[in-house]
Formats: C-alpha cells, sequence, structure tokens
C-alpha cells in the first residue's frame, strides 16, 4: 500500500502574549482549549469524530496527566474523539503533526488535529522532594500521633520553592548559555545577531500589515495580535547589555533571542478525500519528516540537532539545501539561526559531522522566516511547531504552489524538521 498524502487544512492560535502579562494565571488547559475551539469553530467540527487530537506542554502540571484527552472534551469535538498528550521540547507540536500525519498516511485514522502550548505565567512551582515525601506520609498517616510526628518534622526550609528554569539537568546550563557558547565556537558577532532580530521583527510587521494573520489568529485574553512585535532598529538593540554571558563576551541580549512567551496552536490535518468530502481547504501537504539527537555534553552545541535532521531529510528526500521556496527556522535565539547557516556552509562540518561529500550550501535569506520568526512573534515552546505548519501552509497556498522546509531545535540536544508542498 502506498502512503497516503497528508493534507494540511488549516491552523488556528491565540496571540502570543509576553509572559507574565495579558495571561497570567491562565492555565495551559485553557489556552489550549482555546485554539481548538478557535479550530474547531473555523472548520465546523463540533460534535465531530475525528481520528484522534495529539497535543502537549514542556512546563506542564503534574495535575495535567490526561492533558491532550481534557482539552479535547472542552473543545467542541466528540466525546468519541480520542486523543494523547506529547512532549518533545520545543519541538512538540511539530512532532504532534507528524505523528498525526504518519497515522493519516497509513489509512489508520483519517483526520486528526496537533497542538501545542506553553505558558510561564502559570507555572508549575514545586517544593524539595524530601518536604514532598513527608506529605505523602502524612496523607498516609492514620492516627493523629503519627500525623503529629510527621508534622513535627517539617522545617521553614521546607517550604522553599523550586522555580522551573529553561536549563539542561546535565550540563547545567540554560538554553541561552548553551547559545552563547556555539556563538563563541562559530564566530557569530553581535551585529550578525541583531540584524536577523531586526528582520524577523520588519518582517512580522509587514505579515501584519498585509492581513496575513488575521485567519490565522482568534482574539483572546482581551488581545487580538501577538504583542512581542515592535518596531526597532540596530542601534536601540546594540544599546541592550548581554543577557547570559555578562563577562564582557556575551552577544545574546534579550532583543536578539526569543522571549519567554505564552500562547496555543492548533493545526487540523486530513486525507484528500475527507477534506474534500466536507468541502474543506488544501493548503498544502506534509510529506517529509526528519528527527535527530546529538550528544550535547560532549560532542556538538545544544541546538545543532537540525543540522543533522536536515541533512537526512535532504537525503531521502533526494532535494539539494536550495530547492525551496520558503524556509521556516525558528528562532530561539539568532545565533542559533546564524550556527545552523554556518554549518550547513561548512565543508569541514558537512563532511566529518553529517557525512556529507560537500557542503549543503547556502539558505537564501530572502526566503526564510518571511512573515517573522519567533525572536519577533514570540516562542510559546510547546506551541511553534504548530504556528510554523500552519503559517507555511498558508503562505505555499497564496503563492500558488512551492516547497518549505520546517527546522526546530529544542531542549536536550534535539531536531525536529519536516518538508511542506503544495
Amino acid at each position: 500500500m502506498e502512503p497516503r498524502k497528508v493534507a494540511i487544512v488549516g491552523g488556528v492560535r491565540i496571540p502570543f502574549a509576553r509572559s507574565f502579562g495579558a495571561y497570567m494565571g491562565v492555565s495551559n488547559q485553557d489556552l489550549m482549549t482555546a485554539a481548538l475551539k478557535g479550530l474547531v469553530d473555523r472548520f465546523n467540527l463540533k460534535d465531530q469524530i475525528l481520528g484522534e487530537v495529539a497535543a502537549g506542554a514542556v512546563m506542564a502540571h503534574s495535575s495535567d496527566w490526561n492533558f491532550a484527552r481534557e482539552c479535547a472534551l472542552g473543545s467542541g469535538l466528540s466525546a468519541y474523539t480520542p486523543a494523547y498528550t506529547v512532549s518533545q521540547a520545543c519541538g512538540t507540536s511539530l512532532e504532534a503533526s507528524i505523528l498525526v500525519a504518519n497515522k493519516i498516511a497509513l489509512g489508520q485514522i483519517e483526520s486528526g488535529i496537533a497542538g501545542g502550548v506553553d505558558s510561564n505565567s502559570d507555572l508549575p512551582i514545586v517544593f524539595d522532594r524530601r518536604f514532598g515525601q513527608k506529605l505523602l506520609k502524612l496523607s498516609r498517616a492514620k492516627t493523629f500521633v503519627e500525623k503529629m510526628q510527621i508534622i513535627a518534622q517539617i522545617r521553614p526550609t521546607d517550604f522553599k520553592p523550586i522555580t522551573p528554569m529553561v536549563q539542561e539537568p546535565r550540563t547545567g546550563l540554560s538554553m541561552g548559555q548553551s547559545c552563547e557558547l556555539m556563538a563563541k565556537e562559530w564566530k557569530v558577532t553581535r551585529q550578525e545577531q541583531d540584524e536577523l532580530a531586526l528582520a524577523s521583527h520588519m518582517n512580522a510587521l509587514r505579515a501584519y500589515k498585509a492581513g496575513f494573520y488575521n485567519d490565522l489568529i482568534i482574539p483572546y485574553g482581551g488581545l487580538d495580535r501577538d504583542n512581542n512585535v515592535r518596531e526597532s532598529t540596530l542601534e536601540k538593540m546594540a544599546k541592550l547589555p548581554p543577557a547570559f554571558d555578562r563577562s564582557g563576551a556575551g552577544t545574546l541580549t534579550a532583543a536578539n533571542s526569543s522571549s519567554l512567551t505564552d500562547g496555543s496552536a492548533a493545526v487540523l490535518l486530513a486525507s484528500e478525500e475527507w477534506a474534500k468530502k466536507r468541502n474543506l481547504p488544501i493548503l498544502a501537504y506534509l510529506t517529509h519528516c526528519e528527527v535527530a539527537a546529538v550528544d550535547f555534553v560532549k560532542a556538538e552545541g545544544l541546538l545543532m540537532a537540525p543540522t543533522y535532521a536536515v541533512a537526512r531529510l535532504l537525503k531521502r528526500a533526494n532535494l539539494k539545501l536550495q530547492d525551496f521556496d520558503l524556509y521556516e527556522i525558528h528562532e530561539a535565539f539568532a545565533a542559533q539561526v546564524l550556527c545552523t547557516l554556518k554549518a550547513w556552509e561548512s565543508e569541514d562540518f558537512c563532511r566529518s559531522r553529517l557525512g556529507q561529500t560537500t557542503a549543503l550550501g547556502k539558505v537564501d535569506r530572502s526566503k526564510m522566516n518571511v512573515s517573522g520568526g519567533s525572536v519577533a512573534l514570540g516562542h510559546p515552546f510547546a506551541a511553534t511547531g504548530a504556528r510554523l505548519v500552519a503559517s507555511l501552509a498558508k503562505m505555499l497556498n497564496q503563492r500558488g504552489g512551492g516547497r518549505g522546509l520546517i527546522s526546530i531545535c529544542t531542549g536536550g540536544g534535539m531536531g525536529v524538521t519536516a518538508i511542506i508542498e503544495k
């Protein structure tokens, strides 16, 4: 049996908001449910049974043990639509899209929704494990004396919370600190980073002015557009101090890094037959995917895995890096994008690390992140993949056809990539 084509029908997201602001105190479940409801309303899916919903979050609460299912139940879909939770750091909703797409391609399901969400404004605050053990023992104590004995062991220091951090457990470094090391290795300058960041904002502003996001974003929480996009200049950006390396050698700043962001996004995928039967649009097709990982502790930069994934992706699809009309390269940091581009242009890196006979070559920057990237739009970790799938599919449809590449770096030294075609 030949794999079936996987159609991208469309996507919906809520406005991405700078953390600790508009969505302060709103739960991941509420944010994700809002995007799902928007998608259900957009494509008249109320009370319909879909093949599945796959969604997830990076900063998840322990109480969200059946997260995707709860969101699906609140979305307006039929309660007979199954759902499961996915988590692969910043690649979560692209990986969810791949999982749904694979089942459609194999004929196991006809349609499905992939999505992701994250909020730093409702972080799961936890306490020391020893305090947790005391509370567990307290909950199981049967007599008053047993309970008082356990309570007597509780100390004021037990109440000191442990705030979640975007920090790698195996290196102790934050993602920004890790990217600083990459920038130094690849000799990426502050000027280069600021220029890419400025282009991200300018492209996003042009896209908004052209109405590109009008049908991709639904109002939520008092917002009707992403609130991180702004007018700026290289002169303004140059005044900001380094954010992760304050030794005088740092180059990553708040201006050329993606900000902490809250938001959610969802995308509807289907077989051609299912979409056509319902007179739904087919914007593009998800045709290839590849996921890779690197040893970021001993051998490679934390955010360099997409270089490996794309190399394998191109080989499988029998394509060159230049065979794309559009590139959506996730901007966790401007430096990370520039490191990736320099690696693909490096003969030595491509030969020694990627097993290529020559360099993959240059990416035409005029085709990259043309509607804005994560530095401008924001980056709710698990939501970015679904944003990219929906936006790229729309752009290809508007062009009347073409081919686009998605590349996402993630924490833990992984990279999730895909090809979308029309």
